[in-house]
């Protein structure tokens, strides 16, 4: 039991937390909750939202429809 154990340890050198300023370690959803909190919410009212509301179903329509797409890079809407 003590050997297997000793697999699930993760070693980092002292020197790559010390060229790092440090090191975090905390469990996925956690760090998920703070890469989400770590992007701006824009909250659209009136008629803004209206128009994006009105835009996103016409392009999920037209998906729908096949008259979509795909591209590698925005060149290919030239």
């Amino acid at each position: 039991m003590a050997n297997q154990m000793n697999k699930n340890l993760i070693t980092i050198s002292r020197e790559a937390v010390r060229k790092r300023g440090g090191i975090v370690i905390l469990p996925l959803k956690e760090y998920q909750k703070l890469y989400e909190g770590a992007v701006p919410s824009y909250y659209l009212k009136g008629k803004e939202a209206k128009e994006l509301d009105k835009l996103v179903k016409e392009g999920l329509r037209n998906h729908a429809l096949g008259k979509t797409r795909k591209i590698k890079s925005l060149k290919d809407l030239e």
